[in-house]
């Protein structure tokens, strides 16, 4: 099992340990999770949100992986006060077998297979809630690699954790989100 902290940038951001040196480091901070393995890369032709049956979904490793997610997390002291996930059957199995609960949020979709018009106002209200999140605060987003990428301008891989900073004044402009340290789940 690999728990491995990457830093990022010029950023000194040692192995998150503990909720305080999380708060510490990122002030508010907001934990985006990507998803755990879920075979295939796209989801069929005619699927629909609420129903996991026409879905793409976590297999018994991606189960695996979401619960093991859960642990770290656990290890660490870090309860998030909120766990928002985006409506996609994968995500919310995720939240629930990381940390018990999830509250479905349409921000967090996929820009795959939703209304692509949709998705700067997504991005918006993403950035909004960040700024949103009060200091000494933790929450959990878990979402797909697709809405990581598009917040940050970054990279990820499944499963891998991004602590979120907003950076001041940025309101819901196009600005990338500060990634203050990457985080390896399993």
């Amino acid at each position: 099992m690999r728990h491995n902290i990457e830093l990022h940038r010029s950023f000194d951001v040692p192995a998150l340990s503990s909720r305080r040196h999380l708060l510490a480091t990122a002030g508010a901070a907001v934990a985006a999770v990507g998803v755990p393995l879920a075979p295939g890369t796209f989801d069929p032709p005619g699927f629909r949100l609420g129903e996991c049956s026409t879905q793409r979904n976590l297999d018994d490793e991606g189960r695996s992986q979401a619960r093991r997610i859960g642990d770290w997390f656990r290890r660490q002291a870090l309860v998030p006060a909120r766990v928002r996930s985006s409506p996609w059957c994968r995500c919310l199995d995720t939240a629930m077998l990381a940390f018990g609960r999830a509250e479905h949020w349409g921000a967090l979709a996929s820009p795959r297979g939703s209304d692509e018009a949709g998705r700067p106002g997504r991005m918006a209200d993403l950035r909004r809630a960040l700024q949103e999140v009060p200091p000494g605060r933790f929450e959990a987003w878990v979402t797909h690699q697709f809405v990581l990428r598009d917040l940050t301008g970054e990279p990820t891989r499944p499963g891998e954790a991004l602590v979120l900073r907003a950076p001041a004044g940025a309101g819901a402009g196009p600005a990338p989100i500060t990634v203050a340290a990457r985080a390896m789940l399993f």
